[in-house]
């Protein structure tokens, strides 16, 4: 089984991106999700954006990644 942690991108460079995952900042490839914008969340996987996804979405699955950790 895979798991794809979403994030927001912060900034983008060409088809890199750097995006904040709980506060903790990672670059990783936008080449799977062009269309992605700043501010737009992303689900990464493996250094790779694979999709954009709804901000409300990405915030109840990081605060379910939260709540699982406790």
């Amino acid at each position: 089984m895979c798991l794809a942690i979403p994030a927001q991108v912060k900034s983008i460079e060409g088809v890199e991106a750097d995006v904040e995952i709980g506060g903790v900042g990672r670059r990783v490839s936008l080449m799977l999700t062009p269309e992605a914008a700043v501010g737009d969340f992303v689900l990464i996987h493996t250094g790779y954006a694979i999709s954009v996804i709804d901000e409300q979405d990405a915030r109840e699955t990081l605060r379910l990644l939260e709540e699982i950790s406790q």
